[in-house]
């Protein structure tokens, strides 16, 4: 095997390798999920070179430049207050979602008027229409590369959201029969249901590092699980109505709700306290996301337009 190039994966952290085995270009990731600001770089590194021969003696200083890359970005402030930078009249009929691609520069839009639009976030210019849907278009995303399908077979209603965790083992989905249930995505089975709702769950995702489980439900409440006890450890209260929409930010300090009272709020996922309410909507707010930094906010609305915060 021959080492070729190294790479930064800064959510969640970690290094592709990207290495020649018989004439056959591979990658392999060396994931960094307990590095922190206090981490001993040195000590980590060689740790890293015990256990994988292509990082050799040659490559200690490139590695350890890379860690210390990695160290700085986590060690950023994720304080940001957000300001409305744009409105776009996005469709004629109300919007269901919206999702921005990786890296911020766009993101797509799906309506009620059965089309999708990608959009161009900077100049909010519109760059393509999807059409052909014979339907409402409930949910999109923007291609990864990393994912598998499975038939999950459990809830008593229909499901909500679902989600892959950050290396595909888990499979998180909530429902409209008031629960979240925790798979197996090895073996497609249920590994626990959360049952703390008093509603239907509208949505429900993984934090960056797969540890922490949110969910937002009809009952105007968001909670938050850990992964490896699955209990709630925090309820997040201060909506005026259903949260049809809740995401991390990609540091996993912040939450992003969106709901029908027509606001957007930025939680303390440490505390649970509410940060920023984002107004402006006249109406329902169906989707909300962070961007790949996050210190960009888009919020989409059954007022038929989308706005940007940043």
């Amino acid at each position: 095997m021959k080492l070729k190039s190294l790479l930064l994966r800064y959510y969640p952290p970690g290094i592709l390798l990207e290495y020649e085995k018989s004439g056959e270009l591979r990658t392999k990731s060396i994931d960094l999920l307990e590095l922190s600001s206090s981490t001993d770089v040195g000590a980590l590194v060689e740790e890293i070179q015990k256990v994988e021969p292509l990082i050799t003696t040659s490559r200690t200083q490139q590695v350890t430049l890379l860690v210390q890359r990695l160290q700085e970005k986590l060690a950023q402030h994720s304080d940001h207050s957000f300001y409305l930078f744009k409105v776009l009249r996005a469709h004629i009929l109300p919007l269901t979602n919206v999702a921005l691609n990786k890296s911020g520069s766009c993101f797509i839009t799906g309506s009620y008027d059965r089309t999708c639009k990608v959009w161009d976030t900077t100049s909010g210019e519109e760059l393509h229409t999807l059409e052909g849907h014979g339907n409402v278009v409930y949910t999109i995303a923007f291609n990864n590369p990393y994912g598998k399908m499975y038939t999950l077979i459990g809830h008593s209603a229909e499901i909500s959201s679902a989600m892959f965790n950050w290396d595909s083992s888990l499979i998180l989905t909530g429902s409209v029969d008031k629960t979240c249930m925790l798979w197996d995505a090895t073996n497609g089975k249920c590994v626990t249901t959360l049952t703390d709702h008093d509603d239907e769950v509208l949505d429900s995702c993984f934090d960056y590092t797969g540890k922490l489980i949110a969910t937002a439900s009809a009952d105007g409440t968001a909670r938050i699980y850990c992964t490896a006890t699955r209990k709630c450890i925090i309820k997040l209260e201060g909506h005026e109505g259903e949260i049809s929409k809740i995401s991390f930010n990609p540091q996993g300090t912040r939450l992003l709700t969106g709901s029908s009272d027509k606001t957007a709020r930025i939680w303390d996922v440490q505390t649970g306290q509410c940060l920023q309410v984002l107004k402006g909507h006249t109406d329902e707010i169906f989707s909300c996301a962070f961007n790949y930094k996050g210190n960009l906010v888009i919020t989409g609305s059954k007022d038929n337009t989308c706005r940007i915060w940043r």
